[in-house]
């Protein structure tokens, strides 16, 4: 597929991306800025070890257990719609910098904690961390990032997540058996996340601040100086220019923030648009196989050792997958991607239950199915649909309103996760596997007819030129004749 839309709709004439010693700078940056991603997956994936040994320790109940593992969730949820709005009025970089201080505090409230006031505390800290790091990372990076290769730069950060998810269960699996016998192992685990903080805060402070957040705030010369540090000299010029051209356009008109949102009917449509994304992300169930894999393997017929470490499989088919995403984001069209996602994802969901209904409890055959088709699950998952709902949600939305845009979106992602960790488990309870994976398979199905009714297209535009066509609606008639072209 051809990425030139920007010549072919004439709005655009960016000097072409070369190769240079910036793409190494442009790496560098992402890097430090996925520590971020590093740290949320951590510390979203360690509850899935630790949970059973700090339950024991701190005498908590199957009740305060969801407590403390929903704390983050919600959390997270308050802190993307801060963080979004942070980021805009405070600047990208040093956004990312607190949310370095959040991780690092409340993982010594963690870890240190003697009850489980103090564990759901450190766990909101955590969260808050969580939650800011998903919204301002993605939009960090998309910023930064060439259109020509935003995708798989600003997809860097889901790679980064699933990565320190895997690290999780790795590290769970090694510590929890050969250290379970130590009394407050779980408190081990949990502190390992202060070395990625301390990377994530000293690196930051040697960044540079988002170049479109720069002119936006009246600072064209510092933005045009980063951006050299990321571009060819005449490409840069080029970028600044156009970023300058839009918000000229903007202030013109008015659209400026949360008023312009209410008072324009595409801005409020593409934020309907993207709060339903991230929803029936998280309503494919992929978080509750993440933070409560082990349960369900132990629900299939495993026993608990062996799925502490079978757990480790989906983790590892997760950071596969996210190295295909990559590979994915600048050859095939978002749209394209979610429909194939959501489609593989639901039959993932049909399979188990089928299964969970053919092969009954006891079945020695049947912990294996179902965990390979948990790893289908996670593979299908993580390869089409992760990566890319994270990147089209750092760059469908206007500069002026792509802090509150990302943040409203998240914090509405992060809702609905909170509320999948926090009934779960009582619903696996309740309907068994079979009855939860149908249900999730039911969700998928209207998920896919909503992408395919809803959704428009992102590839291969800049910034500049998405922020005009979703402003005058421009990219739904774009998105419809794309489509007819495809068939």
């Amino acid at each position: 597929m051809s990425t030139d839309q920007p010549s072919r709709q004439g709005k655009s004439a960016l000097p072409p991306l070369v190769a240079g010693a910036y793409r190494k700078r442009l790496g560098l940056i992402s890097v430090i800025a996925c520590f971020g991603g590093l740290l949320f997956g951590y510390d979203t994936g360690v509850i899935n070890g630790a949970l059973r040994p700090m339950s024991a320790d701190l005498g908590l109940t199957p009740f305060t257990e969801g407590v403390a593992t929903s704390a983050l969730v919600f959390a997270a949820a308050l802190g993307a719609l801060l963080a979004g709005q942070l980021s805009d009025l405070w600047g990208r970089r040093k956004a990312i910098i607190l949310l370095s201080v959040l991780f690092f505090a409340g993982t010594v409230f963690v870890v240190t904690t003697p009850n489980l006031e103090l564990l759901v505390t450190g766990r909101i800290l955590i969260g808050l961390a969580v939650g800011g790091a998903s919204t301002v990372v993605p939009v960090y990076l998309g910023e930064l990032a060439p259109y020509e290769i935003r995708g798989s730069i600003a997809g860097r950060n889901e790679l980064a997540i699933v990565s320190g998810q895997l690290a999780a269960y790795v590290l769970n699996a090694i510590i929890g058996t050969t250290l379970g016998h130590v009394e407050g192992v779980w408190r081990i685990m949990f502190a390992i996340c202060a070395i990625p903080a301390i990377c994530l805060f000293v690196g930051m402070l040697r960044m540079p601040e988002s170049p479109r957040w720069l002119v936006e705030k009246g600072r064209t010369d510092d933005a045009l100086t980063v951006l050299k540090t990321v571009r060819t000299d005449d490409r840069a010029v080029a970028e600044v220019a156009d970023v300058q051209n839009v918000k000229k356009e903007e202030e013109h008109q008015h659209q400026i923030g949360l008023r312009a949102v209410f008072a324009n009917k595409w801005l409020r449509r593409i934020l309907l648009i993207a709060i339903g994304l991230g929803i029936a992300q998280q309503l494919t169930g992929i978080n509750s196989i993440m933070y409560f894999g082990q349960t369900v393997l132990i629900e299939s017929g495993f026993d608990q050792s062996a799925a502490l470490i079978a757990n480790i499989a989906p983790g590892i088919i997760a950071v596969i997958g996210g190295i295909i995403a990559l590979k994915l984001m600048d050859r095939l069209d978002r749209r394209k991607t979610f429909i194939i996602g959501l489609s593989l994802t639901t039959a993932c969901h049909l399979l188990i239950g089928l299964s969970s209904i053919i092969l009954p409890a006891g079945n020695p055959v049947r912990p294996y199915v179902i965990l390979f088709l948990v790893v289908a699950f996670v593979g299908s998952m993580q390869t089409f649909l992760n990566v890319a709902v994270w990147v089209y949600l750092s760059e469908v939305f206007p500069l002026h309103m792509r802090g509150l845009g990302i943040g409203i979106s998240v914090l509405m992602l992060w809702i609905t996760n909170g509320f999948l960790s926090l009934y779960f488990l009582p619903l696996v309870d309740a309907v068994g596997i079979t009855g939860t994976f149908f249900l999730f398979a039911g969700v998928g199905v209207i998920a896919l007819i909503f992408v395919i009714t809803q959704v428009p297209e992102t590839r291969g535009r800049t910034l500049e030129e998405l922020e005009e066509d979703v402003t005058t609606g421009a990219i739904y008639t774009i998105s419809d004749h794309a489509g007819h072209s495809a068939k």
